[in-house]
């Protein structure tokens, strides 16, 4: 099986078949708009713009399984992630990414690399549908090793 082979709804509830990014590198991160790593949204909007040409895409999950900190509603995340941060980066609906009613995508990017600790947990995911590795909350979107992983999977 490869990510690639799944399926997410969009934040405006479209069925999205991961099949779409086929081909590119995938960086998938659960997003909160009240966490302390909120910031975080504008290194992965820079990343997206940097690297998007190249074939690397940013795709964001809304999670509030951690301190509740996304409590809002599609609506809410969107106009926040736009105006605050200039989003541009493809957002999917809110999902658990961990326990009972954790989502396919994630029971797929956690089962070798473990579930999200926190918000803004990065999962690298290869041409191929496999994941590379995972960063957690604390390693920034330009920190050198993840700029380093990625460039080394758009070489790939």
């Amino acid at each position: 099986m490869s990510f690639f082979d799944l399926n997410a709804k969009s934040l405006r509830g479209a069925e999205v078949p991961l099949s779409d990014y086929k081909g590119k590198v995938a960086l998938v991160v659960n997003v909160a708009s009240e966490c302390g790593f909120t910031p975080q949204y504008e290194g992965l909007e820079r990343l997206h713009e940097a690297y998007r040409e190249r074939g690397l895409v940013v795709l964001g999950f809304p999670c509030n399984q951690f301190g509740g900190q996304e409590p809002g509603g599609a609506e809410q995340i969107e106009q926040f992630c736009t105006l605050k941060f200039g989003v541009k980066f493809p957002l999917f609906e809110k999902v658990d990414v961990k326990g009972d009613r954790q989502s396919p995508v994630y029971a797929f990017l956690s089962a070798r690399h473990g579930e999200p600790k926190w918000n803004f947990h990065k999962y690298l995911v290869g041409k191929d549908g496999r994941v590379l590795a995972a960063y957690p909350s604390q390693v920034e979107p330009e920190a050198s090793e993840l700029k380093t992983a990625i460039e080394a999977a758009l070489a790939s």
